[in-house]
């Protein structure tokens, strides 16, 4: 995120006016269906907010009660201070203790195709034993533990055991390089790694311990690693430091005492770290803390996915990203649902395999990244429409603003029309949902993100943090602190201050461009960053991408600006083609169709000045697209700062070769 605030405000120049309320059928059985009563709710939750969240806490298990619901004292935050609670216990022992004890917590699909289920109970007791492992190895509250692993039903295993006894764990997504280990495992000061031999995407190994093991050549704190066999490949274990986990695990089964009980934890207690990349600079290590996250995460679990006691419910994320923390994990389990977690490539051994998934499992809920969805359209219609998606009565998206026809797209092929579509906006900052449409309440409109949520008092300002008129682009800022809101960037709080607190004093700064509309849904635009200034005028990279792939033959699009004498900015679109629209000799007869197609859907002010046509864009492994490195390859500079997130490098050189 920028860290100076750019002048001027970005133009809303889209016109969406499709609105999608919820069938008379969805509504009648939703969790919330009453307008009214919703309506009711939000207000009590900004008018009398310690009321609010002092009743939706109450749902959860505490030890000792709270004293205060927040302590304000911008920008720190306390929230339900004094109480006492664990966040292992209100996701396993609460339910154990309830009829929910012998029902299915996660269903877990390997790529090659094992499924494994572990109930409640069951899932219970591998928490159990694995905390007795983390302390056996000495592992004691306060300690962090760094996790570097694939999407094994082991990784929540261990991070509920780290939850249980009061280790703030940080998961290093299964993916990144060596060197991006060393940076956050030094900056945590983490004293024990948990990884695997190897995990499997795309139909290959991908192997982890041998990246673990060239990091901890400069990682002195390190002094013990538990390795987890997945794919049975040799590895080279250093004797004393390394140890496998079924080792381990069948050594507690036999020397524990029955169970280790949940420590109770101050609510203020660090529960992980999670570390977001910026464009510069080292990685930033945000602290999340128990108590506020606990509850933040509940409630939006429950409201956004309008969650009952029979659901399958499955995010397709990665565990390594915010959305797995709180939309695989904490949030659905401390409401006691059935989870769904898949190990591998969407594509593997064909494009259908999350619509086999769904099928298979008879899944209710899903929740996916638009980068997926416009994946799913280059694919085609045949491999959802050849599976049996009636099972779904719920969609959701989640990682970057959704472009208007993809969403109509995942609404027509995937939902036939009769599931709410949830945009959810959030960040790895937030914790949890901040935007999103309860959906037996609030009609929605396609790449909207709709209003916010409970406790959720957001704002669209100016540069100097006057609020600007509806219909009109700024800068989106949160007025007030929210439960699940991080304490500050591990180890640097000026840096907390300054990047978060500082652009607009008084208000949380999310770097992201927004407009709200006449009836008060809220338009995220993209990152502050992601704006052309063409002639004067400040345009959404998001609207113009929108435009593209509204055209029948894009797949995907990113839109950058690079330097021009005379405009300022130029527009470049990289555009990628559905599949049946790749024919080479029509290609410079499509350029001047996208550009007049543009002009028509947009003004002439947006039209590109550059198109390139790609068959695979840069992104990032939870899905999105590096416009950062489109903006250097645009401008024809090399490209510089942090590409530890890049989900192929490969891209980059391909991209070249294509200019």
């Amino acid at each position: 995120m920028s860290t100076s605030s750019p002048t001027g405000n970005i133009e809303s120049i889209l016109h969406e006016d499709r609105v999608f309320p919820p069938s008379e059928e969805f509504r009648s059985r939703a969790r919330i269906g009453d307008p009214a009563e919703y309506e009711r709710l939000y207000r009590e939750s900004i008018e009398q907010p310690d009321a609010f969240w002092s009743r939706i806490a109450s749902e959860l298990h505490w030890f000792e009660p709270w004293e205060n619901v927040l302590e304000w004292d911008c920008p720190s935050a306390k929230w339900f201070s004094g109480g006492k609670l664990n966040l292992s216990f209100n996701c396993l022992d609460r339910h154990v203790a309830s009829a929910r004890r012998n029902k299915a917590a996660i269903i877990w699909e390997g790529e090659p195709g094992e499924i494994r289920t572990f109930t409640y109970q069951q899932l219970l007791t591998e928490v159990e034993k694995f905390a007795a492992v983390l302390k056996s190895l000495g592992v004691q509250k306060g300690d962090r533990v760094a996790l570097y692993m694939g999407m094994a039903p082991e990784l929540p295993v261990a991070m509920l055991a780290c939850a249980r006894i009061g280790a703030p764990h940080s998961v290093i997504f299964g993916g990144f390089s060596a060197s991006a280990l060393v940076d956050r495992i030094h900056d945590c000061q983490a004293t024990l790694v948990i990884t695997q031999d190897g995990s499997f995407r795309k139909g290959t190994e991908v192997k982890l311990f041998p990246v673990v093991e060239e990091a901890l050549k400069s990682c002195p704190t390190v002094s013990n690693v538990i390795v987890l066999r997945r794919s049975g490949t040799p590895i080279n274990m250093q004797s004393g430091r390394d140890h496998w986990w079924h080792d381990l695990m069948a050594a507690s089964n036999k020397n524990a005492k029955p169970g280790t009980p949940a420590e109770p934890l101050d609510s203020e207690h660090p529960l992980f770290i999670l570390y977001t990349s910026g464009s510069t600079g080292k990685p930033k290590g945000v602290l999340h803390t128990t108590g506020g996250y606990s509850v933040g995460t509940y409630l939006t679990t429950q409201w956004v996915f309008d969650l009952r006691d029979d659901d399958i419910y499955w995010c397709t994320a990665d565990i390594g990203w915010v959305t797995g923390h709180s939309y695989i994990l904490y949030g659905p389990l401390q409401c006691g649902a059935t989870v769904v977690m898949y190990e591998g490539a969407p594509n593997h051994p064909q494009p259908d395999r999350f619509w086999d998934i769904i099928e298979r499992h008879r899944v209710n809920i899903l929740y996916t990244a638009p980068t997926a969805i416009r994946t799913f359209i280059k694919w085609g219609d045949d491999y959802p429409n050849a599976h049996d998606l009636s099972s779904l009565r719920l969609l959701g998206t989640v990682g970057e603003p959704i472009n208007p026809e993809a969403w109509m797209w995942y609404r027509e092929v995937i939902g036939k029309n009769r599931c709410p579509i949830v945009d959810t906006w959030w960040q790895t900052e937030t914790g949890h949902m901040m935007l999103a449409p309860v959906p037996g309440v609030v009609p929605t409109k396609p790449g909207s993100a709709t209003k916010p949520l409970p406790g959720v008092l957001p704002e669209i300002v100016d540069k100097d943090g006057n609020p600007v008129p509806d219909g009109q682009g700024g800068f989106l800022v949160i007025r007030r602190p929210w439960p699940g809101m991080l304490r500050t960037i591990y180890g640097d709080p000026d840096r907390y201050v300054q990047q978060y607190w500082s652009q607009i004093p008084g208000s949380y700064f999310t770097g992201d461009g927004a407009h709200r509309d006449k009836d008060g849904y809220f338009w995220i635009m993209g990152r502050v960053d992601d704006v052309i200034n063409v002639s004067g005028h400040r345009l959404s990279t998001m609207e113009v991408e929108s435009a593209l792939v509204s055209h029948p033959a894009v797949a995907e699009a990113a839109v950058v600006g690079r330097p021009d004498e005379l405009k300022g900015q130029a527009i470049v679109a990289f555009v990628t083609l559905n599949h049946d629209h790749k024919s080479a000799d029509r290609l410079p007869e499509l350029k001047e169709d996208l550009r007049k197609w543009v002009t028509k859907e947009i003004g002439a002010l947006a039209r590109p000045d550059t198109i390139r046509f790609t068959e695979i864009l840069p992104k990032t492994r939870s899905g999105k697209i590096m416009r950062r490195l489109l903006r250097e390859l645009a401008s024809g500079n090399e490209v510089k700062g942090d590409t530890t997130t890049l989900e192929d490098f490969s891209v980059l050189a391909r991209l070249k070769e294509e200019e």
